[in-house]
């Protein structure tokens, strides 16, 4: 008789339940994130908030990326690597748009792919996470109107757009929401033809320098690359003029952080990393779940001015924690 107590999880009267499997053997799943380039502060960062939600959701985050932002092919040979794997979904930050679509498209038809931060030439992917950067075009236009109005107390003038020079990549919807919301805002400042320029700072500065002697009503300009920026904005003054330069920027480094503290630059147009990070993740999980997820979400986009980079948000966006 009293086995058969013992059996049935009563011994003396007294129930007991039965032991718990410990946490450990429990199986967790695995989501593969692939960014571009993980030595970048922007891709660490993007794979801190992976690493976050990963914590908070009881996921194993591989992390994963190819030496550089060009290496395409790497980026191709670690996403088949990644699918081999069998995770429970992947999330993959395109390194170039042509290359990287029809191995997505294969790589959809064996688990979910979650698309970040740039597009690849291709409708395969469950949902797709980025900044809307036609809407952070539009913001750069009105933060540039609005340093102009300090300025000069008015938005006329000449405003150049300086782009990087395209590689296999969708056109900058940047440029386009810029050339958008001037049009449709501020009529009287004339956008010239767009200057593109391979991401070097010292091309950057030889553009400006160029513009600066051809245009004296030459008043803002908006830079859609980092690098670029750098150099650009050293060039601070129209010397045909003496009017100053304003600048607005799409995106943000320790140099232009400095040059926006400096008055240099006077607005930075940022993502957020952490945020697309952290929840590409969140959708990828519930999309490994059967659960229905949202075909585009957008990560957003902030202004930062040398009057609000001091606030908690700011600094969050500026200076995160990668560690």
């Amino acid at each position: 008789m009293t086995r058969f107590l013992i059996a049935a999880g009563i011994v003396a009267g007294v129930a007991f339940a039965a032991p718990a499997v410990p946490a450990t053997a429990q199986t967790k799943p695995t989501i593969a994130i692939i960014v571009k380039d993980t030595t970048s502060a922007y891709w660490q960062t993007v794979l801190a908030g992976a690493r976050k939600a990963g914590q908070d959701l009881g996921v194993n985050v591989t992390e994963l990326g190819a030496k550089s932002e060009s290496d395409v092919s790497g980026q191709i040979g670690i996403l088949e690597k990644a699918v081999a794997s069998n995770p429970a979904a992947i999330v993959i930050a395109p390194a170039q748009f042509a290359p990287l679509g029809k191995p997505i498209d294969e790589a959809a038809k064996k688990v979910k792919i979650i698309g970040i931060d740039s597009a690849a030439d291709t409708k395969a992917w469950t949902s797709f996470l980025a900044t809307d950067d036609a809407q952070a075009g539009r913001m750069a236009a009105d933060a540039l109107a609005n340093a102009m109005r300090r300025t000069y107390a008015d938005t006329e003038g000449d405003v150049a757009i300086i782009t990087a020079a395209p590689v296999a990549a969708s056109p900058d919807q940047s440029v386009t929401g810029f050339k958008e919301q001037v049009a449709k805002k501020y009529r009287a400042l004339n956008v010239l033809p767009d200057k593109v320029a391979d991401a070097q700072a010292a091309t950057g500065l030889t553009v400006m320098k160029d513009l600066v002697n051809a245009d004296r009503d030459l008043r803002g300009v908006f830079v859609s690359n980092v690098i670029i920026a750098e150099g650009a904005s050293q060039v601070v003054y129209n010397k045909e003029s003496g009017d100053r330069i304003n600048y607005v920027v799409f995106g943000s480094d320790d140099k232009l952080v400095k040059s926006l503290q400096g008055g240099t630059i006077d607005a930075l147009i940022v993502k957020d990393p952490f945020r697309m990070g952290y929840d590409a993740v969140k959708t990828a999980l519930a999309a490994s779940k059967g659960e229905n997820v949202p075909a585009t979400i957008d990560t957003g986009a902030n202004v930062i001015t040398k009057a609000n980079m001091n606030s908690a948000r700011s600094q969050e966006l500026l200076n995160p924690k990668i560690d």
